[in-house]
């Protein structure tokens, strides 16, 4: 260990002598090797033209604000796509692991981890498009003109036409078989509607390159594609609603799918977090434990005594006026940037400070992110003149000063928006990051920002303790959800009566955890993510071998990655091809 302490130091002094304000980054550093950003580069760009030219309508879908992901897709593209997958992998194995330097040698393992992850859910994928294929015994044959039409061949426009009607006619025949099916599960039902959304756009793709171009085709096919589309849709919802008599929602309106304890435990794995589900959960009830503790004096200094929820309702009452949020969500910025350059805890560029901006959070937002979001703009999540008068009121008490404060910093500078701006800047060919990155990182400042002192007065720590105490009921209330323990309504509950939170905004939370397509690992990613930058923290900075703003300025300048990576470059960790995760980053905290 003397060793990798001894490479911190001589990093270290090389970034204060080459930029004494902080992390610098000369040619050297931003391609710390050729081989693995070349590879990688090279990788990223024939994954996009390879989705792009096997996604049918992907022009038609970008435009209308559809994710375009690897994810769902005619068989044809799923085997292009293992075909890459597999091509890259054989280039990382000619590559000599060992004579790679750190930062590349992490490349390599987390490379080689996402391609390997990529095969893996594509098999599960095939295996979920054979089980429901039953059910499209048209796709085939729309995939096949989809195919030609890529090319510009000229279809039968007649026996087209003929065959689409009778496609209309299959469908709401199957549709009729679908109320009495006994045998679809959630994740068959799901991969349905990855296959119609794909029909959809190859049926769309056909229409729109050969009609009002070719005569006979617009001859015949207008009315028949509309048709087609019409049962498309239609079949789509009725699987959406066989979902709900396959998990139907429960007093809460909600109905999600929880994805069981070796799915969880999958996915920890990928994500290089050494815990178990049942390990997480205790830790979260660890750090609540602690909340606990410092709500009740910030209590008693208010005057209620061990009443917290009495100090809590005092901290809610203090909201500002409909149309004044945005002026206090500026002031609330300009004290956390004004406090972060006091500290010299990060370098912050002058162009991130000045192109934030701020847009107004949709009613129909605030349903599913009942508090305000971040990122390039901050998302103000505020009453507007369609609400009920009771979600008006529980809006502004949910987003009242002492709860903001805790956390305009973690949606802007130093969170979201320094992430956003540094990742778009500084070696832009890694992209391996996850919720334990991004969202992790943006926590790690509340923790941070508690252990300085910024809150100072006991209506603000409380706003600080509400969301810590939220984020450890994230994880307790998403991991007993998905191993099956609770249902939607005991989660929401779970966020009243132990956080306090208005029962509209934990029923948002909730809504989004389990229906908003978040991955099942979301909700615990942030205070597990923090933790890991606040253990290495301890490691680096109160050791004594980096300062906060070497920390901070290094992991900025590194991009999005596992942060027990991070701390493998930072410490010169030995690391091995198939590596796997070992730092219990945990194990030997102490919380204050």
């Amino acid at each position: 260990m003397k060793k990798n302490y001894l490479l911190i130091g001589l990093y270290t002094l090389f970034l204060l002598i080459s930029h004494p304000d902080g992390f610098s980054q000369s040619p050297g550093e931003y391609v710390p090797c050729q081989e693995m950003p070349h590879l990688i580069e090279m990788y990223n760009a024939d994954l996009r033209a390879l989705t792009r030219f096997y996604t049918s309508n992907f022009y038609g879908a970008r435009n209308a604000g559809n994710q375009i992901s690897t994810e769902g897709g005619s068989p044809e593209k799923r085997a292009r796509l293992e075909e890459l997958y597999h091509e890259y992998l054989k280039k990382l194995d000619n590559l000599d692991f060992k004579s790679l330097p750190q930062e590349c040698k992490v490349d390599y393992i987390l490379f080689k981890r996402d391609l390997t992850g990529k095969l893996r859910s594509s098999a599960d994928e095939t295996v979920q498009y054979n089980k429901v294929s039953v059910w499209f015994p048209f796709a085939d044959s729309i995939y096949a003109i989809e195919k030609l039409r890529r090319r510009g061949h000229q279809p039968d426009a007649q026996l087209l036409a003929k065959n689409w009607y009778d496609d209309a006619g299959q469908i709401r025949r199957l549709q009729e078989k679908l109320k009495t099916d006994k045998e679809l599960d959630m994740e068959s039902i799901y991969e349905a509607g990855l296959v119609i959304s794909d029909l959809q756009r190859a049926v769309s793709s056909i229409y729109e390159f050969y009609n009002g171009y070719a005569p006979l085709f617009t001859w015949w096919m207008p009315k028949n594609y509309k048709e087609l589309d019409s049962a498309l849709s239609g079949y789509a919802a009725a699987f959406r609603q066989k979902s709900n008599s396959i998990a139907a929602p429960d007093k809460s309106g909600i109905a999600g799918h929880p994805v069981g304890r070796d799915e969880l435990v999958r996915q920890l794995t990928f994500e290089m977090i050494p815990y178990t589900p049942e390990e997480l959960i205790d830790i979260a009830n660890k750090e609540f434990a602690w909340c606990d503790q410092e709500m009740l004096k910030a209590s008693r200094e208010m005057g209620f005594g061990d009443d917290w929820k009495a100090a809590l309702e005092k901290v809610k009452n203090s909201y500002v006026p409909a149309g004044q949020q945005p002026e206090m969500i500026l002031g609330l910025f300009n004290q956390s940037i004004d406090f972060l350059k006091e500290h010299d805890l990060i370098t912050i560029p002058p162009l991130a400070e000045e192109t934030w901006g701020m847009i107004m959070m949709t009613p129909e937002r605030q349903l599913v992110n009942p508090f305000f979001t971040g990122g390039n703009e901050i998302s103000i999540s505020y009453p507007t003149n369609t609400m009920d008068e009771d979600d008006r009121l529980m809006s502004m008490r949910g987003n009242n000063p002492h709860f903001s404060m805790a956390t305009v910093h973690h949606e802007l500078i130093a969170g979201h928006n320094l992430q956003a701006y540094m990742n778009s800047r500084y070696r832009t060919y890694r992209n391996f990051g996850s919720g334990f990155w991004t969202e992790g990182w943006s926590l790690y400042w509340e923790l941070i920002l508690w252990d300085l002192k910024f809150p100072k007065t006991p209506e603000d720590r409380i706003g600080f303790l509400f969301w810590h105490m939220h984020r450890c009921a994230r994880i307790i209330f998403s991991l007993n959800y998905h191993l099956g323990k609770w249902t939607p309504r005991q989660c929401i509950d779970f966020l009243v009566d132990r956080v306090g939170h208005e029962r509209a905004n934990a029923a948002g939370e909730v809504r989004r955890s389990f229906v908003g397509h978040y991955p099942p690992l979301y909700q615990l990613a942030y205070l597990t993510g923090g933790r890991q930058f606040y253990a290495l923290k301890k490691e680096l900075v109160d050791s004594g071998r980096m300062t906060y703003r070497q920390y901070h300025d290094a992991i900025m300048h590194l991009n999005a990655m596992p942060v027990e990576m991070i701390r493998a470059i930072l410490t010169n960790q030995p690391l091995e091809k198939d590596y796997t995760a070992k730092w219990r980053f945990y194990d030997n905290m102490t919380l204050k």
